[in-house]
C-alpha cells in the first residue's frame, strides 16, 4: 500500500511517499521521475528504509515562490490513485 504525507511552509513543499517492495518502488519512483521532469522547477529528492520492507521517497521544493509544488504533488497522487494525503 501506497502511503502519502504532505508538508508546507513559505516557498517550501515537500512530500513524502511511502511504498513497500521493489514493484512499488519502481512504479512510484517512475511517475514521480516522468511528472517532474515535465517542469522547469526541479526539486530534491532521496529515498530512505522507514522500516524493514517499508521504504520512503522524499521530494522537496524550495524557493517555490511561484506554488508549483501544489500541481505537481497533485498530479503525482492522481497518476498513483492516491486518494488521501495527510
Amino acid at each position: 500500500m501506497i502511503d502519502a504525507q504532505f508538508r508546507s511552509e513559505e516557498r517550501y513543499s515537500k512530500m513524502s511517499i511511502a511504498y513497500e517492495g521493489k514493484e512499488e518502488g519502481s512504479k512510484v519512483c517512475a511517475v514521480i521521475d516522468k511528472i517532474t521532469g515535465k517542469y522547469d522547477i526541479k526539486p530534491e529528492s532521496y529515498t530512505c528504509n522507514i522500516s524493514e520492507g517499508k521504504d520512503v521517497v522524499v521530494v522537496e521544493y524550495h524557493d517555490d515562490t511561484d506554488r508549483e509544488a501544489g500541481k505537481i504533488f497533485e498530479e503525482i497522487l492522481d497518476v498513483l490513485e492516491i486518494k488521501e494525503c495527510q
